[in-house]
């Protein structure tokens, strides 16, 4: 076909994403449940307002603030958060949501990530976004994951890159965030290159890519490289 007249998709709508449990090795991904979740996660931001630096609320004075925050988007129509429970403490140690969700085109964007300092750079953290990508891929069969980000915000354009993202480039003006003026960093994750990627985060999960004290033997980019990405 001409490229005037490309090749039909032959494509479908597919399922928004819904409150679901996720199980993995290291953690555990539930839906966000004020009742059940907030003390714990109050418990381990409390001291921390450095947490919410990128964020587009916080940071939280008390406790009932933060249950209030949670319990909003418990009940937000246009997301799915979901709470994030290593299995090493089955204490939850943060959340992440499915946003901007276009279940018609099929394009979500993974977003309003608060990973706790006991979260932070472990492997639960990774296989977490694992966890999330497999199910808009493998179980509701989207064709584009977002992931975006301020674009003075280094460690999460780093993170979406290990994570196997593109950049696509950055949006200026593209929001107010807390008064100020936000730039967007804009990565994908497209459904043919998930298969590499898949490969690539489960074979650096894999026991035997750890010693006996929990670090890892290769890096996730070091694995990557031996599962090119699909062109």
């Amino acid at each position: 076909m001409s490229a005037t007249n490309p090749s039909p998709l032959n494509w479908k709508p597919v399922p928004a994403p819904v409150p679901v449990t996720l199980r993995g090795r290291t953690v555990t991904l539930e839906p966000l449940d004020a009742a059940r979740h907030a003390a714990a996660l109050w418990q381990a931001v409390n001291g921390h307002d450095e947490l919410w630096a990128w964020l587009p609320d916080g940071p939280y004075a008390t406790e009932p603030d933060l249950l209030r925050a949670i319990e909003e988007k418990q009940s937000a129509a246009g997301a799915v958060f979901l709470a994030i429970v290593p299995a090493a403490t089955g204490t939850p140690a943060g959340y992440a949501s499915y946003m901007r969700m276009e279940p018609a085109q099929g394009v979500v964007e993974v977003g309003n990530i608060l990973l706790t300092p006991g979260l932070q750079r472990t492997t639960a953290a990774t296989e977490a976004m694992f966890l999330m990508a497999s199910y808009v891929f493998d179980r509701l069969g989207y064709r584009r994951y977002e992931w975006k980000c301020n674009a003075k915000n280094e460690p999460s354009r780093r993170a979406a890159l290990r994570l196997g993202f593109t950049f696509e480039g950055i949006f200026r003006q593209h929001m107010v965030i807390k008064g100020e003026n936000r730039d967007t960093a804009w990565f994908s994750m497209l459904d043919h290159e998930w298969p590499a990627r898949k490969r690539a985060f489960e074979a650096w999960l894999n026991p035997a890519n750890f010693d006996e004290e929990g670090r890892q033997r290769q890096s996730l980019t070091a694995v990557a490289k031996a599962n090119p990405k699909a062109e």
